[in-house]
């Protein structure tokens, strides 16, 4: 039985302010999680025993490992690159791209099948399967994972957060959320 899902029911995880102003969304429940898996491991706990909520969407910034990438793109498969040869892929559908999940900033053209690389998506994707709820993932090519990486992602932290105000209310009017 599908459920009906109202606006309380949205949870908006991201990373760091800088990338989504709460003044942006205000009257979304937005969480901030801090940097890292570990960081995001524990405000997602936190977040779900607070709002309960029945719909996880995750933005933040991301380098691309894909080149030809640039703007906001939809995440469906999730990789742990620090435990890639042990851990599963979380694959939502074939509608979007990968992510790679670490505890590192990549700065050096990494190897890997993924397109994107960033530290949080995929430990909201497990938690999200694993208490069955519905989670979309969208992430804003900030850098290209190179020796400019960070310089590039301190330019471009905050192009991204009116691309996903956008995206955002396409999905609520889809699910007719808002």
């Amino acid at each position: 039985m599908k459920k009906n899902i109202k606006k309380n029911d949205l949870l908006i995880l991201v990373a760091l302010k800088k990338e989504l102003p709460k003044r942006i969304l205000h009257d979304f429940n937005i969480v901030y999680t801090g940097v890292g898996k570990i960081n995001a491991a524990f405000a997602i706990y936190d977040a779900y025993l607070k709002y309960k909520p029945l719909f996880i969407i995750n933005y933040g910034t991301a380098g691309a490992l894909n080149k030809k990438l640039k703007g906001l793109v939809k995440i469906t498969s999730f990789f742990d690159r620090d435990l890639e040869s042990t851990s599963k892929v979380i694959k939502i559908n074939d509608n979007g791209y990968s992510c790679s999940t670490g505890e590192t900033t990549v700065m050096n053209d990494l190897k890997s099948n993924s397109d994107l690389v960033d530290m949080e998506a995929y430990v909201y994707a497990k938690f999200s399967q694993k208490f069955n709820v519905k989670f979309e993932c969208y992430k804003f090519v900030s850098d290209y994972a190179d020796k400019n990486t960070l310089n590039n992602w301190s330019k471009n932290i905050f192009k991204g957060a009116k691309l996903f105000e956008q995206k955002l209310f396409e999905i609520c009017k889809i699910h007719n959320i808002c």
